[in-house]
């Protein structure tokens, strides 16, 4: 596969600004995350357009196809070839035959571009918007205090949302605390697919570790780890109601407001260890 970046590789660029500080007017510079339209396109039929930072976009491509359920593996992704245009970046998928993204309906394509908050915007049908994940496999089992470990070292690993203060962070990390794996995107949907499709070009099994996003819980971010494996999804911040119904029926674990100390599970609690 072959993908060409743009030269601002971090997703973040400079810009000139004026400051209020200390009762008065400065000139300044600021760091700002980057957000452009990404078009999908598979075997050359357009699916949807995403906002997105345009960066890890061979992962992008991959995470996406897979939690989409456009391709089934990942071997049935052959290329991804990238153009940089005027109004934002093309991403020409190439799949097998025998993939789901090879025989793409008319209404299975998306009408209205992907916002950076929204991880469905355009599909056409109630059946598609809602996708039960299957069930997770897997015996993982996780210790509190790996949990709270791992939530501190993702902080030290976000260094566009260090300079910017405007993007989000999925982890991945495996059992034992051995690895972890980061990807950032101004959608927080988005730094899930870019992880998952990390982790399968790292050759990486997703069901070995567990996973953190700084963001809300929202059923997107359940189907897309479940569809991925991932057993374990712990957020900083909140589930909603229809991410729970999801997580327990796929036998996830699902855990909201991590912080050092403290944290709430609402489905799951069989996994997790004290201390």
């Amino acid at each position: 596969m072959s993908v060409s970046e743009p030269e601002s590789a971090s997703g973040h660029v400079r810009r000139r600004i004026i400051r209020w500080r200390g009762n008065r007017f400065e000139e300044a510079e600021d760091e700002i995350a980057e957000e452009c339209p990404i078009e999908l396109r598979y075997n050359e039929q357009s699916f949807a357009v995403m906002m997105a930072t345009p960066r890890d976009l061979e992962d992008f491509a991959l995470g996406f196809s897979l939690s989409e359920g456009l391709i089934a593996a990942p071997g049935q992704l052959l290329e991804v070839v990238s153009r940089n245009l005027l109004e934002g970046i093309q991403l020409d998928i190439r799949v097998r035959d025998d993939a789901p993204a090879a025989h793409l309906e008319q209404a299975h394509r998306r009408l209205l571009p992907g916002r950076s908050s929204c991880g469905i915007c355009g599909t056409r049908q109630l059946e598609h918007a809602l996708r039960a994940p299957g069930p997770v496999h897997g015996n993982l089992h996780l210790g509190m205090a790996e949990l709270e470990r791992a939530m501190a070292e993702l902080q030290r690993r976000q260094p566009a949302n260090a300079a910017t203060g405007a993007v989000h962070a999925a982890a991945w990390v495996r059992a034992g605390g051995a690895d972890m794996l980061v990807r950032e995107d101004v959608g927080r949907h988005n730094a899930l697919d870019k992880l998952i499709g990390a982790l399968h070009r790292a050759g990486l099994d997703p069901a070995s570790g567990f996973a953190l996003v700084t963001s809300r819980a929202s059923y997107e971010m359940v189907t897309k780890a479940a569809s991925a494996g991932i057993s374990v999804l712990a957020a900083i911040s909140a589930p909603t109601a229809l991410a729970i119904e999801l997580a327990r029926g796929a036998g996830m674990t699902l855990i909201g407001f991590a912080r050092a100390g403290s944290c709430n599970v609402y489905c799951g609690s069989e996994r997790l260890q004290a201390g």
